[in-house]
């Protein structure tokens, strides 16, 4: 670590974060108040060969891309992380995530465990936080709200989900969305706690610490 005295020190820079929750959770809405509501944060927006649904926005929601450009990106090492789910491609732009950091924003990652499990390993220091509901009967009441599913698709997300609720052991923090202001208000002590850190807080304050040493 560079001294405070020392001239090139870097730039504070943002904090990455994963947040993975099972299908039904409430992970994006919870993601999305986060957003609104704490200076500073935000969502990385993936690349995708998905098709783009009406309501959606390119380069907002996602930047919606061919598969051959997919590839592409793929073949020049450009995603961070990426991962073929039910037949369509999602990635992280190292470029647009760097920039980003580099600009001190903290920025989200919304990924499934495994996505967790590729930043991870890349970049050790990531946030990884846990999202799960406060009951399967929740759960499977919030899956069956959507009105989006029979009951055998239905079925089959809650086995998913059993699934990917074992691996909140990998995580940081564990966020229980019962209550929605609970659950943001936790969130929001998360991104807090991390900007009050040393590390964090001695680069921020360089120039104040430095005078007070003087």
């Amino acid at each position: 670590m560079s001294s405070l005295n020392d001239p090139h020190q870097k730039p504070h820079l943002g904090t990455l974060y994963t947040v993975s929750a099972p299908s039904g959770a409430g992970k994006t809405s919870l993601v999305s108040a986060l957003i609104e509501s704490t200076p500073s944060v935000a969502v990385s927006v993936s690349h995708t060969t998905r098709r783009m649904r009406p309501s959606e926005v390119d380069g907002v929601n996602y930047h919606f891309v061919s598969q051959e450009g997919f590839m592409s990106m793929l073949n020049d090492n450009a995603f961070l992380e990426h991962a073929n789910v039910y037949g369509n491609f999602y990635g992280t732009s190292k470029d647009a995530l760097n920039e980003t950091l580099a600009s001190g924003q903290d920025v989200i990652l919304e990924i499934d465990w495994q996505g967790a499990q590729q930043v991870r390993r890349l970049l050790p220091d990531t946030i990884a936080i846990f999202i799960l509901p406060p009951s399967r009967e929740t759960l499977r009441a919030r899956l069956t709200d959507r009105g989006q599913d029979d009951s055998s698709v239905i079925d089959a997300r809650m086995e998913a989900a059993r699934k990917e609720i074992s691996h909140y052991v990998e995580s940081d923090f564990l966020v229980i969305n019962d209550v929605f202001d609970t659950a943001l208000n936790e969130l929001k002590a998360i991104i807090d706690s991390q900007r009050l850190t040393l590390n964090q807080q001695q680069v921020r304050y360089q120039a104040l610490l430095t005078s007070l040493l003087s």
